[in-house]
């Protein structure tokens, strides 16, 4: 860990808190085994490599005992998942806490739905980097970011920030920059497959816009990851968010971003557009939706791999980054590897 440097940006400024609840869904999920050793092929620790774990939408339920089973199950198999192959940190990619947020830095919710669950020894000294999602902002998001203050392993330093890590024993460089998408779009009722419509406070929304235009413009960095909880280009319950193909795709594209990463919708997706950006949405750390509504809304040949049985357990990707390339392993909370890519580095100027 002392190879990597991690280098945060805080930036000034709050996302408007939402105070209208959303409709509970009924967890109908019974318990399920865990089946199965990790099946992923052990990595090749002579290659210098950044490694991380990409999960979202894993934020349990607010009644006893305020965990899921497929939370549970992803919680042990990431604890596996790190202890055999290794991680340097965890992108926490919102819906932290279902289903609406938390109240206060002291809430219960820290311990009943992270810190005792996400028990595992390979994780008690893995730092998780965290944004907010869509019911996260119904509760007080200010009070997930003073909780960094709190835990060792959770580090939220504004609504929005940059990290930079460089590849341990090299010069190789990767910036992410983690963004409130609430802030940005609006929130939505995401069990209604409501769209977000608008910015709360329009002036937030253009301020973060603006910083993300400026980081990007100025990046040198081997690898650009963003990083929300709405995800751009989706095939599932909630699509496409148009804000995001609006004001945050071009972005990706003209300064060769590697990938964004979301979640929002509760699946698993890869897709790839024209350009070569990728877009890792991992959404099913607590739930799973096998919905493909939204399929003819993605343009022809974006849409590489899709998982969203009802009877799993979940999931979440698994990243390592070389100075060659950046994989993504997308893996079951049963260990099993479903799908693996890659996307080079950038060619930085």
């Amino acid at each position: 860990m002392s190879q990597i440097e991690a280098d945060f940006q805080q930036v000034v400024g709050f996302g408007q808190q939402i105070s209208s609840r959303t409709q509970m869904e009924t967890t109908v999920l019974l318990a399920l085994l865990l089946q199965g050793a990790l099946t992923l092929s052990l990595t090749d620790n002579s290659v210098p490599t950044l490694r991380f774990v990409a999960v979202g939408d894993w934020g349990g339920v607010p009644n006893a005992p305020f965990y899921t089973a497929r939370e549970m199950a992803n919680a042990k198999e990431i604890g596996r998942t790190v202890e055999t192959l290794g991680a340097n940190f965890i992108l926490s990619l919102g819906d932290n806490f279902y289903f609406t947020g938390v109240q206060d830095a002291k809430d219960k919710r820290f311990q009943e739905t992270f810190e005792e669950v996400f028990t595992a020894p390979s994780l008690q000294n893995i730092p998780w980097y965290v944004l907010a999602g869509n019911h996260d902002h119904l509760g007080n998001v200010s009070a997930q970011i003073a909780y960094s203050k709190v835990s060792k392993r959770w580090n939220f330093p504004s609504p929005y920030y940059r990290l930079r890590f460089k590849i341990p024993k090299t010069n190789v460089s990767v910036a992410i920059f983690m963004l409130d998408t609430v802030t940005l779009c609006g929130n939505s009722d995401d069990f209604l497959s409501q769209q977000p419509e608008r910015p709360k406070d329009l002036k937030l929304a253009r301020s973060q816009l603006s910083w993300l235009k400026k980081q990007l413009t100025n990046a040198k960095e081997d690898y650009l990851l963003v990083a929300g909880h709405y995800p751009v280009w989706s095939i599932a319950e909630h699509g496409p968010t148009h804000c995001l193909v609006k004001h945050l795709q071009p972005l990706l594209v003209k300064h060769k971003v590697t990938a964004y990463l979301c979640g929002h919708d509760h699946n698993l997706q890869y897709l790839k557009d024209k350009d070569g950006v990728g877009y890792v949405l991992s959404g099913a750390g607590n739930f799973m939706d096998p919905s493909k509504k939204h399929q003819r809304k993605v343009p022809d040949g974006y849409l590489r791999f899709y998982y969203g049985a009802r009877d799993s357990l979940g999931g979440f990707a698994y990243v390592e980054i070389t100075s060659k390339d950046m994989s993504i392993t997308y893996i079951e909370a049963t260990g099993k590897s479903l799908y693996k890519t890659s996307l080079p580095r950038r060619t930085v100027p």
